[in-house]
């Protein structure tokens, strides 16, 4: 297990390229939810803080978003490479801070944001800001200062996933990491510093969302915001960001479908879809988190998924061989645990799992795999992101009802199809309503774009259109004079 001595306070917060004293006094405990013990101490700022920080990007604006596409490509290059000089620390950092294993951490929570800034370098270097239109240029601007609200999930990934596109569209910006896992943003922080970022292009702002994320929110020197968190808390965002006419971008919650057709090859598909549905501990917004089989297949996919799910060795962030870490936080577990009772009160079958706290795990926030069968689309399993290791199993008895399950659903952020047929797979992935859909277990792609339907959100992140996010359109109508 890592030692927990060697993790740095964070009392400062960063803005204008300086580490500076907050005007907010109060400070909060990183708990690792492993331990659950306090392993650093952070700043928490509050709006005056949210205005410095405002103040340098909006100053920094001009000159920075007048820079050269070849200056940002270069210095974006240079972060990266200084992201992955550090790439161990940064993982096990977020490892101790949010639980998830310390391999796994040191290759999504680390490898996926440097992998993220790779991919905008060429998008950069390639993408059209001006072209003409019959008599009309047209001209892409960047937007102007930006306001990021991030998660604790995959902190610094999805941190990554709005500095990335901003700095290579010329924006300035104002971070709010999550309180619950924010010692990843101070890293890049210093990263950015080292790497020459010049002052007020990437500010810090720590602090709770009911006032910092409410400040950057409303602040009417922000031209955009973007969130990635929860649905309700998108609402509050954009209702904030209304009052100033604002560009909001938001990725939020998910019950991502997994539909197995009858041709599937179940064995690879349930094994594969219950990793995928358990990946950092289901703290995942594209977990999918429902299976949804044929009713004639459900009790063969019962087999499967137990002895996958039981399979998985949960423990210590640190410890040999765990694949499942706690819950975040206190709070998370019990919301988890709440959701399992429910569905046993429901009528769901219990197939593993369940709320108790494991026998061989007596300390951490650590919730049992859990597997449920015979799940109606009415239940609130079925309906509710629970955001924890909770596979639902739905049973259907026709390839259209498959679709309407996987649809019945407030979201639609991503999705996934099985079948031996590859057209009939793409055929049903279109009628799937979600911002992506996974073919035959096919592995992440870092090029293509996410984003939700419905109320999975706004917008989009990574490749040229998460670029897009970015920009405004200017035309200029006209000719040379005669």
């Amino acid at each position: 297990m890592q030692s927990e001595a060697n993790v740095k306070e964070r009392l400062n917060l960063y803005i204008n390229g300086r580490w500076v004293e907050p005007v907010g006094k109060g400070t909060v405990k990183v708990v690792n939810p492993c331990s659950e013990e306090a392993i650093a101490t952070i700043a928490m700022g509050n709006e005056e803080d949210v205005d410095r920080a405002v103040s340098a990007a909006r100053e920094a604006f001009p000159a920075w978003s007048r820079t050269t596409v070849a200056e940002r490509a270069a210095l974006m290059a240079r972060i990266s490479s200084a992201m992955a000089a550090r790439q161990n620390e940064i993982g096990d950092t977020i490892a101790a801070e949010m639980g998830m294993p310390a391999p796994w951490s040191r290759m999504i929570q680390a490898g996926l944001p440097i992998a993220t800034l790779n991919s905008f370098v060429p998008i950069l270097e390639n993408y059209p800001f001006e072209y003409d239109m019959g008599r009309t240029r047209i001209v892409k601007e960047a937007i102007g200062v930006c306001g990021f609200i991030t998660p604790w999930n995959y902190p610094l990934h999805q941190i990554i996933g709005k500095v990335a596109p901003a700095l290579a569209a010329g924006c300035t910006m104002v971070l709010k990491p999550s309180q619950l896992a924010p010692l990843n943003a101070f890293i890049l922080a210093e990263i950015l510093e080292k790497a020459g970022l010049p002052p007020g292009v990437f500010n810090l702002v720590s602090g709770a969302g009911s006032r910092v994320g409410q400040a950057i929110a409303s602040h009417p020197e922000i031209d955009m915001v973007s969130l990635t968190g929860s649905t309700q808390s998108g609402i509050l965002v954009a209702r904030a960001a209304a009052q100033t006419i604002k560009r909001v971008t938001l990725e939020l919650g998910g019950k991502s479908p997994n539909v197995l057709l009858k041709d599937a090859d179940f064995p690879v598909a349930v094994r594969k879809g219950v990793h995928q549905c358990y990946l950092n501990s289901g703290q995942t917004c594209t977990a999918l988190s429902r299976m949804i089989v044929p009713a004639e297949k459900q009790e063969d996919v019962v087999v499967l998924a137990r002895e996958a799910a039981e399979s998985m060795v949960m423990g210590d962030a640190f410890a040999d061989g765990v694949f499942l870490g706690p819950m975040v936080d206190r709070q998370q577990q019990q919301s988890v645990r709440a959701y399992i009772e429910t569905g046993i009160r429901e009528g769901a079958t219990l197939v593993t799992g369940g709320p108790e706290q494991p026998d061989y795990l007596p300390k951490g926030f650590f919730v049992r795999p859990t597997v449920f069968s015979n799940v109606r689309t009415d239940m609130v399993i079925a309906r509710e992101e629970i955001f924890g290791p909770v596979l639902c199993i739905l049973p259907y008895r026709s390839e259209e009802e498959a679709i309407e399950i996987a649809n019945d659903s407030v979201y639609g952020l991503s999705g996934s199809v099985w079948s031996g047929d590859i057209e009939r797979a793409r055929s049903a992935a279109k009628r799937i309503r979600s911002g992506q859909v996974f073919i035959n277990g096919a592995d992440f792609d870092i090029d293509a774009p996410a984003g939700g339907y419905k109320q999975s959100g706004i917008g989009r992140e990574r490749s040229k259109y998460g670029l897009e996010e970015y920009l405004e359109i200017k035309a200029v109508i006209g000719h040379n004079p005669a």
